[in-house]
């Protein structure tokens, strides 16, 4: 499903790479980012957008998390972006950008959020991290916090349909964030017009995360 997506927007592009890998498997990156060298000999930025947990953690009480659906959730949804970073770093030779994707649960309880929300807090305290590890090669990494948008993977949170309507009903805008908000806010991060940014969070979620009551 995913592969009919990525093919035409590569194809909008240019882009003659287009290569499965599981990013949870660490040949997997190295065989990815080799076969890359071959194509490109520098990368600008990079955009992380990789979540995943079980369905049954994502419903009901956290406290009820296995210990294998914490750590896949945690595995995929946070170190995977160090794991990436890493593979990219022999890339980014004239510095550049790498950017993420999290959501408000990472801060606050979201009802059936659970074990994402603690994926996505490990996921936040990486980009500071990596951050701090990385300025000194000019290159900056941030994450952007985008609120709930109509998505494959977001149709998966129990009562996500609900969660569209209150966050429409409670924004200072009095609606949903649209994917190309979420995108355009990734555009000025790959930019230099954000070249004095790195570490951060932004919210994009239409001020939903401004409220308090």
């Amino acid at each position: 499903m995913l592969e009919r997506r990525v093919k035409p927007l590569a194809e909008s592009v240019q882009s003659k790479f287009v290569e499965q890998c599981d990013l949870g498997q660490d040949d997997q990156i190295e065989a990815t980012f080799g076969k890359l060298a071959k194509v490109w000999d520098n990368v600008d930025f990079v955009i992380h957008a990789v979540a995943f947990a079980a369905k049954e953690d994502l419903e009901g009480h956290f406290v009820d998390t296995s210990r294998k659906g914490f750590a896949l959730a945690l595995d995929v949804s946070a170190y995977t972006l160090t794991a990436v970073a890493k593979a990219a770093l022999p890339f980014m030779k004239d510095g550049g950008s790498i950017t993420t994707l999290t959501y408000y649960g990472a801060e606050k309880v979201v009802p059936n959020y659970n074990v994402m929300g603690v994926a996505k807090a490990a996921l936040e305290a990486s980009v500071r991290y990596l951050a701090a590890d990385l300025g000194q090669k000019n290159i900056r990494v941030n994450a952007i916090s985008a609120g709930p948008v109509r998505t494959l993977a977001a149709m998966g949170i129990s009562g996500f349909r609900d969660m569209l309507k209150h966050v429409a009903d409670k924004t200072p805008l009095r609606r949903n964030v649209q994917a190309d908000e979420v995108g355009k806010t990734s555009l000025y991060l790959t930019s230099d017009l954000s070249s004095g940014v790195t570490g951060e969070v932004i919210h994009v979620d239409c001020g939903y995360s401004i409220i308090g009551m």
